[in-house]
């Protein structure tokens, strides 16, 4: 092999590359795996002993070199490319600007946010749970056994392994109580998975707010007294709250929850239908057995729980009449809420 030939060879083509694209074709040519100064190195084995080590020496000189020289040259061409894209990317000045739109929060988003500011102000903690929840903690525990017939009120997700996506965030409150023992003050709000048809009013995917209070000495006033206070800081003040007597598995007694219409004072109107209250949602002393299957001893602590829908709160302190404008993804629909201009 003609060392001195390869050698010039290789620096006269690296010296008259233009871009970095022929220089990596010199590179190939001569270091690749079939390239000149490589197949040299496979070419050694035919040399008698003697010759190998003078061989291998220029041929490493040789190597060595080519590679320095291709490794300066790539540094020059890459600045070069660099200076001449930025010169072909220059901005021009007289074309108009583009306005960027200023976003917003979702108006659930903002709800949420005043109803964690409530409650944080009075000494709740939050908690967001996870959307995975196995039968125990989403119905068994909640004091809905199996075949129960209130758990035909929330057709249900079910998913592999005998889970199921939450159908309300209670499970977060019996996850919470199992952690822990009382005192317990804490709310609960997060997305929830219901087979509900769409409609106005329904969707198969809504958020729930849930409270939950376990002490002793805690009465249905304690109730009272909290939920007032939320209405009276998400709808307005003046805001009142009324119970009526219902059912359900968790607490007993059970009341649902309504609220004096925050768009007619309780004067009566289409929306509350001239009733002057809106149901917001259910509540009620925590059931016994709901205590009992957490390890609670009811005879000593006592309790509150509420649920209410986020977007029907939501609904009423905007005004808004379809349940679907949450999802829509409309930004004239999410421009009244402070963004998307």
């Amino acid at each position: 092999m003609d060392f001195v030939d390869v050698k010039q060879r290789a620096t006269d083509a690296i010296k008259s590359a233009q871009t970095s694209v022929e220089l990596e074709n010199i590179r190939v040519a001569f270091l690749g795996r079939k390239g000149e100064i490589t197949v040299a190195f496979k070419q050694m084995a035919e040399l008698e002993p003697e010759q190998k080590k003078e061989f291998a020496k220029n041929l490493n000189i040789l190597k060595n070199d080519v590679t320095s020289e291709l490794d300066a040259k790539q540094e020059i061409l890459l600045e070069k490319e660099k200076n001449e894209k930025i010169l072909s990317e220059k901005i021009d000045h007289t074309m108009p600007g583009r306005r960027w739109s200023r976003g917003t929060l979702h108006p659930l988003t903002i709800v949420q946010q005043e109803i964690a500011d409530v409650f944080h102000s009075i000494g709740f903690e939050v908690r967001q749970g996870q959307h995975i929840e196995d039968d125990f903690h989403n119905f068994e525990a909640l004091n809905f056994p199996p075949f129960h017939p209130a758990r035909a009120m929330q057709d249900t997700f079910y998913v592999d392994g005998g889970k199921l996506l939450r159908t309300h965030t209670s499970p977060t409150q019996v996850r919470t109580m199992e952690s822990k023992q009382p005192p317990i003050r804490m709310i609960a709000m997060g997305t929830c998975f219901r087979t509900d048809a769409t409609d106005a009013s329904h969707m198969p995917v809504f958020h729930q707010l849930e409270g939950l209070m376990i002490d002793k000495h805690i009465t249905f006033s304690d109730l009272a007294g909290i939920l007032s206070l939320l209405l009276s800081e998400v709808f307005g003040h003046g805001t009142k709250v009324k119970f009526l007597p219902s059912y359900f598995p968790f607490v007993e007694p059970g009341a649902e929850t309504l609220a004096s219409c925050p768009f007619c004072g309780g004067e009566g109107c289409r929306t509350c239908q001239q009733s002057g209250w809106i149901e917001m949602g259910g509540s009620g002393m925590v059931h016994p057995n709901v205590l009992r299957n957490v390890g609670y001893d009811p005879e000593v602590y006592q309790g509150f729980a509420f649920g209410w829908g986020i977007e029907r709160i939501a609904m009423l302190k905007f005004g808004i009449s379809d349940i679907r404008d949450f999802y829509t993804g409309d930004t004239r629909f999410l421009a009244q809420f402070g963004g998307v201009r």
